[in-house]
């Protein structure tokens, strides 16, 4: 690790690789992940990733996003993604991604909730992984690109509210300033402040607090999404999701008596109320979900992750019910970006869901997180290519002396997040 780079990306997740890959070769780009680069909640996203599916699905797409944010929605925001949709595929393609085919060889569709119509193309049920692991390989390739894996940013080096650079600081403790004109946030979200989450446990809202620290602008961090349908388990320990195209493929809920006791693909925040007062209701702890009738062939081609997991929690989804109850799963809010995923900070971005730029309004629609991350990290690149000359962050030299442990660091940043979602629950 040099003590310079081109552009310094935090996080390895989808976002942060794509913004990679699209800034030219004769950058020198630093990427920075606190465990392994594989280690990153894109890894784990199993739905697919939403596509406009021609002109005459524009406005019903545009309906879905907006009416499961409440009309919470940047309006200029939903648009710049669905429009990218189709070249964001394409490109994905081109990188060799692989989506699931019909009979004829042409793009596979699914459906998920709150969807008025099949638009999410897939992988099984690894599509994440599929995406995330394909971008993550070919950045190792590129000699342009340093991935550094065990290194946690703790701060940021600017002044002026210029950025220019981070501060690292590996498992031992030792600190390393690095400098860089462009700072990109895409370190992901904070489930890892919750007990019960389907996020990695390390991903936890560090780029907030730090932002945060500098006066950045965030917003709605009270804006927290529960998944409605993860494996209960008396496991600790990240919870295990059970697709929202599970449902949309025809799966459904039932209540302890084995009834249906809710409609299946309403919006995500709707649907985990229902569950919620459900088992409030049955004085349970979970659901139950009905796989059967997808039929074994489906469940074992479409979703061979899930099937495998739930056999070994104990149960055979071909026959009979699962358990299922909701949990946190994404966030909305975060630090505040443009449509260049420009920041208040001058040199600082932001993209994937560290950010909010509005796209998702107060509740995601299922799989416009990928999408969303692509398309705004791409923006990213764009706006670092075409920008003109930075400003020079006026920070001559660092007292690393004031960064000498780690986690205790961290654990200062996950408190004055928490302590600020729970003051914007009360506002």
């Amino acid at each position: 690790m040099n003590e310079y780079y081109d552009a310094i990306i935090v996080g390895t997740g989808a976002a942060g690789l794509y913004c990679a890959l699209n800034l030219p070769s004769r950058m020198k780009v630093l990427m920075i992940t606190k465990q392994q680069a594989d280690q990153s909640d894109s890894f784990l996203a199993q739905g697919g990733i939403c596509m406009l599916r021609g002109e005459e699905d524009y406005d019903n797409y545009f309906e879905d996003t907006m009416r499961a944010g409440h009309y919470e929605n940047n309006k200029k925001a939903v648009d710049l993604m669905i429009r990218s949709s189709n070249s964001i595929i394409r490109d994905l393609i081109r990188h060799n991604v692989t989506f699931e085919r019909d009979a004829n060889g042409e793009l596979a569709f699914t459906r998920e909730g709150a969807h008025s119509q099949p638009r999410i193309l897939f992988y099984e049920d690894v599509t994440g992984k599929q995406i995330t692991q394909t971008l993550l390989s070919e950045a190792q390739t590129r000699d342009n690109i340093e991935i550094c894996e065990y290194m946690t940013m703790v701060d940021l080096i600017a002044k002026d509210n210029i950025c220019g650079g981070v501060i690292i600081m590996d498992e031992k403790n030792n600190v390393y300033p690095v400098r860089s004109p462009y700072v990109v946030l895409a370190c992901g979200g904070l489930g890892g402040l919750y007990k019960n989450s389907t996020n990695f446990p390390h991903i936890a809202g560090d780029g907030l607090g730090i932002a945060m620290k500098h006066q950045v602008v965030l917003e709605h961090l009270d804006y927290v999404q529960i998944h409605p349908t993860t494996l209960y388990s008396h496991k600790p320990g990240r919870r295990f999701l059970i697709s929202e195209s599970v449902r949309g493929e025809g799966a459904l809920l039932y209540d302890k008596n084995g009834q249906r006791f809710t409609e299946e693909l309403q919006p995500r925040d709707l649907l985990s109320q229902a569950i919620f007062a459900q088992m409030e209701k049955d004085d349970t702890e979970f659901v139950w979900e009905d796989m059967r009738p997808l039929g074994e062939e489906t469940i074992l081609k479409h979703f061979p992750n899930i099937f495998h997991r739930c056999m070994e929690e104990g149960f055979d989804p071909c026959k009979e019910l699962i358990p299922v109850v909701p949990a946190q799963h994404y966030f909305m809010g975060g630090i505040q970006a443009d449509l260049g995923s420009r920041t208040s900070m001058k040199g600082l971005y932001a993209c994937g869901e560290t950010s909010c730029n509005g796209v998702h309004g107060k509740n995601r629609l299922a799989s416009n997180s990928l999408l969303e991350s692509l398309v705004f990290a791409r923006r990213v690149a764009d706006d670092i290519i075409f920008a003109g000359k930075p400003e020079k962050c006026p920070v001559n030299t660092i007292d690393t002396s004031m960064y000498e442990d780690r986690d205790a660091i961290l654990d200062g940043y996950h408190k004055m997040v928490w302590n600020e979602i729970e003051r914007m629950k009360r506002a």
